[in-house]
């Protein structure tokens, strides 16, 4: 019989519903019903498409025998990380604090019935390895623990709670009002030393992509000429999409690279990955002119449209690693097997550029498809031009497309969360402005759209929806990464709208989340279930930290409305965070870029004048790195301007800038708004 996550949305939860495991989702009823026991609490995190979760769903969760030692013992809880982060991130800090090891995921945490964690860990197998025991007989043990040595434990759990309480507020009494560019050195200083100058990326196996570190390194590259920053975010891009981190055929970057060269991923896909990976590969266009960072910006976004955007708009969660229960299987192939897809001369193309005439690069057996050559190089090994090594390689890839297409796809979680769907409208609006595509830019709308009419009810935004009306109390995350895709969106295309609910959205996040006294946000709403600790995150993970966001997001929409209410919350964040980012600023790349934003405010350009007279405008601006600009296109007789935008009406292409509270006279020459543009980096 099917247990209680039968009634969930979440398709992770669904995934456990025919368990023989007794779960609960997280809920009062669960907690009351541990504490009413005197029974301890197994935790388990995990997501749709972690392929560790499902390896022990297999070994474990699914057995018989060890279900009974669980229901026996436990009161057992499921948790999707992606729809609670709240205690995804409150039970990885406690795991971090109990084992002195990084988390991750499966999750398995053991509380006493006061929801306080004594013991965790990750992955446990269904019989002893790895140095790790049997779950079954872990599950006997910390039971038996518990009940003997209960007072030993109590006094353990009042310590996690006290560190728990420490850690939420790492700004905590520290507050400052005179910032310095100090911590932008020490971080560009820290990130370079932690370069990987071979491979690209940053420290060693696993690596992950860092999207905030690598914006970061750009933005100091433009704001003070620091062309060894822009040199490792080229490279690391570059290796990234030439390696086996990019899906060579459909397009879209994996979780991370299980070694240091970017070979073979983890093969799981997920959204917050991409939407800025993205955004990041557009500006690495505007700052080379590069043709592979617009192939890649081109075929991620085709992929995100084809396979990740639902039919409501909404963009989905994550596609999973695993195919037919096998990690990777939809993707790799055997040589053979490309060689019977492919004309001779398609083949030999492809033979050389993806290294299939070298030994197989996934498990000894199979080829997980990266660059090995160069098409250039290519071309002159094959005696034929470029162009035409170029489009053998294009039809190549269609066919073995459209030949793996008929393969048993990976599982889609088709959830859609609100902060990936605003990271995500973000990287595709500011790519379909380089680029000049207004279908990503449609794509984009749609998804605003989505969420406006599906997770915004009663001045109250929800956190994620999947076929049905949003739930769940959305996070600061889901708020401030929205704002930031809207704030996107209107450089791309104005529209009232959406000026309206970055206002609103900005409105509930001052009233719901932030802490007056100390400054900063909370990561939950202050009416929001208590918990055993509340942070206030200013790192960022695999996301940017919600703080950092927050601080440079409400700044930028108090320069274009002129609202002090939002720069004065700016303000207060990044005084309760400078101390703690001043003393390491490791990790926490968001609130470096507000900083750097609060030392020099971006410019905001207003261009008026009749539609086909300031298009041109647009769309050479559109082509320029300029991090730290935002351009506002608003033809004669746009509506509902705010004070800061309403110029008055023009008849011929005429630009505003305005840095912070200095505004320069208006410029009707674009060569000179440009070289003004110029004197700032």
């Amino acid at each position: 019989m099917p247990n209680r996550l039968a009634h969930e949305t979440s398709p992770y939860l669904l995934q456990h519903a025919d368990n023989p495991v007794d779960w609960w989702p997280w809920c009062q009823e669960a907690l009351e019903l541990a504490r009413r026991l005197d029974r301890p609490i197994l935790l388990s995190v995990g997501y749709a498409a972690c392929h560790w979760c499902h390896v022990m769903a297999h070994e474990s969760f699914e057995d018989a025998r060890t279900a009974e030692v669980m229901n026996r013992l436990f009161v057992n809880i499921k948790v999707d990380r992606e729809e609670r982060p709240d205690i995804d991130q409150i039970y990885q800090s406690a795991h971090h604090m109990l084992t002195q090891r990084s988390g991750g995921w499966p999750l398995t945490m053991f509380l006493t019935p006061d929801g306080t964690p004594f013991f965790g860990g990750t992955y446990f197998p269904k019989t002893p390895r790895h140095g790790l025991p049997a779950f079954a007989d872990l599950l006997e043990h910390v039971a038996e623990t518990l009940r003997n040595r209960r007072r030993d434990i109590e006094e353990q759990n009042a310590a996690v709670r006290a560190a728990l309480a420490r850690a939420a507020s790492p700004g905590a009494g520290s507050h400052h009002s005179d910032f310095g560019p100090a911590p932008l050195a020490d971080l560009r200083d820290r990130l370079s030393a932690a370069y990987d100058q071979r491979f690209g990326g940053f420290g060693e196996a696993p690596k992950f992509p860092h999207p905030t570190d690598l914006e970061f390194l750009l933005h100091r590259w433009h704001s003070c000429g620091d062309e060894h920053a822009r040199d490792i975010v080229l490279h690391t891009l570059a290796c990234m999409a030439e390696g086996g981190l990019f899906d060579q055929l459909g397009g879209g970057f994996y979780r991370y690279s299980t070694d240091d060269r970017w070979q073979i991923p983890h093969f799981e896909k997920m959204l917050y990955d991409n939407g800025p990976l993205l955004g990041l590969c557009a500006e690495a266009w505007q700052v080379s002119g590069q043709p592979l960072y617009r192939d890649i910006t081109e075929r991620t976004a085709e992929w995100l449209m084809r396979e990740m955007q639902d039919r409501h708009g909404g963009y989905c969660s994550s596609l999973d690693a695993d195919s037919e229960g096998v990690e990777g299987r939809f993707y790799v192939w055997d040589r053979d097997e490309i060689s019977a897809q492919l004309t001779p001369e398609l083949f030999s193309v492809v033979d050389l550029h993806w290294g299939l005439n070298a030994a197989p690069n996934f498990e000894h057996r199979h080829w997980h498809l990266t660059v090995a050559m160069p098409l250039d190089e290519v071309a002159t090994q094959l005696d034929i031009t470029p162009d035409e090594a170029a489009r053998r390689l294009a039809d190549a890839r269609e066919r073995l497309f459209a030949k793996r297409a008929m393969r048993v796809p990976p599982g889609l979680d088709n959830k859609i969360l609100t902060s990936w769907n605003g990271l995500t409208i973000a990287g595709m609006m500011r790519a379909a402005r380089v680029f000049d595509r207004d279908d990503w830019a449609t794509s984009a709308r749609d998804a605003i759209a989505f969420i406006r009419n599906h997770h915004w009810r009663d001045e109250r935004l929800y956190a994620t929806s999947a076929g049905g009306e949003g739930r769940l109390n959305a996070y600061l995350d889901d708020h401030v990464f929205m704002i930031e895709g809207l704030i996107e969106a209107m450089q791309t295309r104005f529209d009232p709208e959406d000026l309206v609910f970055a206002e609103d959205l900005a409105d509930a996040l001052l009233d719901n989340f932030e802490d007056r006294a100390g400054g900063g946000f909370f990561f939950t709403r202050h009416d929001h279930e208590h918990l055993i600790q509340r942070p206030k995150p200013m790192h960022d993970n695999a996301t940017p930290a919600g703080n950092g966001v927050a601080a440079r997001v409400l700044a930028r929409l108090g320069h274009l409305t002129g609202e002090t209410r939002y720069l004065d919350a700016a303000e207060r964040c990044l005084q309760a965070f400078y101390g703690a980012l001043a003393r390491n600023p490791s990790g926490a790349s968001s609130l470096a870029l507000a900083l750097a934003e609060r030392l020099a405010p971006p410019a905001v350009i207003v261009l008026r004048g009749p539609q086909h007279a300031i298009a041109g405008w647009q769309r050479r601006l559109a082509t320029r790195h300029q991090p730290d600009a935002m351009v506002f296109t608003l033809p004669t007789g746009t509506p509902d301007l705010p004070p800061a935008l309403d110029k008055p009406a023009v008849e011929s292409a005429t630009a505003w800038l305005c840095r912070g509270h200095h505004c320069l006279p208006p410029v009707s020459d674009i060569d000179a708004l440009e070289k003004l543009l110029d004197t700032r980096g």
